[in-house]
């Protein structure tokens, strides 16, 4: 894959390698999101249909991106935090501990906390080999206690990846559910529904998605098709589509994950965004993105660990999203001033400074980059 910084407004002057705080906007999703807005302006021309026509695109397509084959258990949520609380609400397991990993992101924590589930945060190691550690941890915790597994597949703070697969299959024994948020990795990372079997997917699309902000997707597995959703909205009811009988109050919903859904999905401006960055993402390839980032950022990153920079082994950690651990010598304010004089944008979260590349990104981006770096040692 070449570049692909013309798809986007980008000042050359400034280095964003910070896909991981926010996307830029693609000159098509912005383009759809002012059709959205001029569409608007007519209400006359917008029927009934059209409350369902998009939404039944952004399933199909979103499906397609993390790999699964059933589009109508893709549901559009507002954010992460209402993605989870719909779980949490409704896991198989009432009562038991939720699996998380240490420093995770706050919607993953808070929705359980809220519920009164035991949470165990697992912590990673500092050492060399912090990927391989961590990843074992998690699996010895889960036992007979567990009730779910929730967890990102690389952490968002410091790229970590996750053995998710290793994790089902732990989860599998002790009849534990496996919640994913997907926000730091679908989109940039290959997944594949039907190979990992995950109760509960969640993802916000302004990152690696290359969507707008406020708007995302969830997938929900059979476990959740007879739950109880956080929201009681008109749209989500059986025989919905019938404007004219919605007084024929209905107790029903729709089948399956449809009733997770959020009221007023059919979001005029913010829904079109979406499926165009979706089919960006398709376009692209996440196997062919992870492929980008490797070859952009190999040489920066052997030349990080020459200068006394940890990072993480290649086993356990993603392309996209790198975390830096700094020299004994060196402070991360002095290392932030120096990307403030470069006009570099990156990421720091917790211990670690966090690279986010993506496609839009090039070598003079990564040389900018390094440049700020070897100034603040």
């Amino acid at each position: 894959m070449k570049c692909q910084r013309d798809k986007f407004i980008l000042q050359r002057k400034y280095a964003y390698l910070n896909c991981a705080y926010m996307s830029p906007m693609l000159k098509k999703v912005e383009n759809a999101g002012k059709k959205g807005i001029a569409r608007k302006r007519r209400p006359h021309k917008i029927s009934s249909e059209d409350f369902f026509k998009d939404g039944e695109t952004a399933r199909v397509l979103f499906s397609k991106v993390i790999g699964s084959e059933s589009p109508r258990r893709c549901v559009v949520i507002p954010s992460v935090s209402y993605g989870l609380a719909n779980v949490a609400r409704n896991l198989n397991k009432k009562k038991g501990q939720v699996i998380l990993a240490d420093e995770q992101f706050p919607s993953n924590v808070y929705p359980w906390m809220n519920l009164g589930y035991d949470t165990k945060l697992v912590k990673g190691e500092s050492t060399g080999n912090r990927g391989q550690l961590w990843n074992e941890k998690i699996l010895d915790s889960i036992d007979k206690e567990t009730a779910a597994v929730s967890i990102g597949n690389v952490h968002w703070a410091d790229g970590t990846l996750f053995d998710l697969q290793a994790i089902r299959e732990r989860c599998d024994q002790f009849d534990a559910q496996l919640i994913i948020d997907g926000t730091q990795s679908i989109g940039a990372l290959p997944f594949n529904t039907e190979v990992l079997r995950p109760d509960a997917v969640i993802c916000a699309s302004y990152k690696w998605l290359m969507g707008p902000y406020g708007i995302g997707m969830a997938y929900y597995g059979e476990r959740f098709d007879e739950g109880q959703p956080i929201e009681e909205n008109w749209i989500n009811r059986l025989d919905s589509e019938d404007f004219a009988g919605l007084v024929n109050y209905q107790s029903k919903y729709h089948g399956g994950a449809l009733r997770y859904e959020v009221g007023e999905h059919s979001n005029f401006i913010l829904l079109p965004m979406m499926i165009q960055a979706f089919k960006q993402i398709l376009k692209w390839q996440p196997s062919k993105i992870q492929e980008y980032c490797h070859e952009l950022m190999k040489d920066a990153i052997a030349e990080l660990l020459s200068l006394g920079y940890q990072v993480q082994d290649a086993d356990y950690r993603a392309e996209h999203l790198i975390g830096l651990r700094l020299p004994k010598s060196l402070s991360v304010e002095k290392l932030q001033q120096q990307f403030r004089i470069h006009k570099t944008s990156v990421s720091v979260r917790g211990d670690a400074i966090r690279v986010a590349p993506n496609v839009y990104n090039d070598s003079r981006d990564v040389n900018k980059f390094l440049k700020a770096v070897k100034s603040a040692l």
